[in-house]
């Protein structure tokens, strides 16, 4: 099973392609679109098309996973955040992909167990999950978000009872992460 995740956004797109067999999960490639911001819009919206579609033609995913819009105070980000996500999903359906959609929550929740997951917990446990190292991937979390949707789906996909590696928990996180934890007395 190949699954191509996407963190939409109309200057930064991430995207990942992950192989998944059962528990097993191997990163096949992860990358972020970016689009420079003095490009017109329906530029920008191409641009995200043409390289997913790219993306697409060359690993050939089984399936296509989304992350569904947040509803931020800026109402234009929301709606541009919606064109973004559209191009992306037309870009799956146009090859005939199935396309499923999960909000921020889910995905969080789904790699971390928490739905209140910062970044840098999502980071490091994607990071975790697939036995790569965390300071090979970008700051930028467009990536890091871009693969936990593809590893959202492929859980779900697994009925959602994933077993986690050794290690891959709050406490490991906590252990090696000590002054971005408060903790509670």
């Amino acid at each position: 099973m190949i699954i191509l995740g996407v963190d939409p956004g109309t200057l930064f797109t991430g995207y990942a392609v992950i192989s998944g067999v059962n528990e097993k999960l191997k990163m096949l490639c992860c990358d972020v679109i970016k689009i420079p911001a003095k490009n017109n819009f329906p530029i920008r919206l191409k641009q995200i098309y043409d390289r997913l579609v790219d993306v697409i033609e060359e690993y050939k995913p089984d399936e296509f996973a989304i992350e569904t819009a947040y509803y931020g105070k800026n109402v234009q980000s929301t709606l541009k955040l919606g064109h973004a996500r559209g191009v992306s999903i037309l870009a799956a359906v146009n090859k005939q992909i199935p396309t499923t959609e999960y909000s921020p929550r889910e995905v969080k929740k789904s790699v971390s167990g928490l739905g209140a997951a910062s970044k840098e917990q999502v980071k490091f446990m994607v990071c975790r999950i697939l036995n790569i190292d965390i300071n090979s991937l970008p700051k930028q979390s467009d990536i890091s978000d871009a693969i936990a949707v593809a590893i959202c789906h492929h859980n779900r996909m697994l009925g959602g009872n994933v077993k986690k590696s050794k290690g891959s928990n709050w406490e490991v996180y906590v252990k090696e992460n000590p002054k971005k934890v408060k903790v509670q007395k």
